[in-house]
């Protein structure tokens, strides 16, 4: 829809003549949109750069493979770089979301079975987290970080609780991932790394630094 010259649109799409809006609307207008404007642009240049970047690393990383014939980072593609002199640091993690297919109701199975064999010996809390960990919210999702505990219990020698957990391994499945850029910078006497917010929120200016001390409130 194109604004007539002589004409602003409302929050409801009405258009209104620009000589009915009170002075004080339109300056609280220009400002909200001019700050806008500029964060649209900055994000756009944070995009770039952080496109580029990731670019720029992999094509490092495939030199360096080639020339020295190993390969940096972890197994899921973490990585972390250093500068020269140690002053700058820049971590490359992944993060992936996993669901879990058919075969967690198999292993849900066995470890019902696992339970209803421990009945009579078994601890009761173990019960609990067993049970708890399948647990739903309640949009009916489970709490993948309860389900991924159970691989983390030691001490179970039962054939069938193993069996339960390879079912339990081969359930989860990788359906994105994401790859986060965090940049560092060591300062202070101690030396230690400080992560370099590109947060606007999280940025503390010497506006808010004046009015934090003087006991006024944007």
């Amino acid at each position: 829809m194109s604004i007539p010259n002589g004409y602003k649109q409302n929050s409801v799409g009405h258009l209104v003549p620009i000589d009915k809006i009170g002075e004080l609307e339109l300056m609280k207008d220009e400002l909200v949109t001019g700050i806008i404007h500029q964060a649209l642009n900055l994000q756009g240049m944070m995009m770039a750069v952080k496109t580029q970047s990731l670019a720029d690393i992999a094509a490092f990383m495939t030199l360096a493979a080639e020339k020295y014939d190993t390969t940096l980072g972890g197994e899921k593609g973490n990585l972390q770089l250093l500068s020269f002199d140690g002053k700058y640091k820049i971590i490359i993690a992944i993060d992936d979301n996993q669901t879990f297919d058919e075969k967690l109701t198999i292993a849900k199975k066995l470890i019902d079975e696992c339970i209803l064999d421990w009945t009579s010996d078994s601890n009761a809390n173990v019960q609990a987290i067993i049970q708890d960990a399948f647990q739903v919210d309640k949009q009916g999702n489970l709490n993948k970080s309860r389900i991924f505990g159970l691989l983390r219990l030691k001490n179970i020698n039962d054939p069938k609780w193993r069996q339960a957990m390879e079912a339990l391994k081969d359930s989860i499945q990788v359906v994105s991932s994401k790859r986060y850029m965090r940049l560092y910078e060591r300062v202070g006497d101690e030396g230690k790394y400080q992560q370099i917010s590109l947060d606007i929120a999280g940025l503390v200016c010497d506006v808010e630094q004046s009015n934090s001390s003087t006991g006024d409130k944007l």
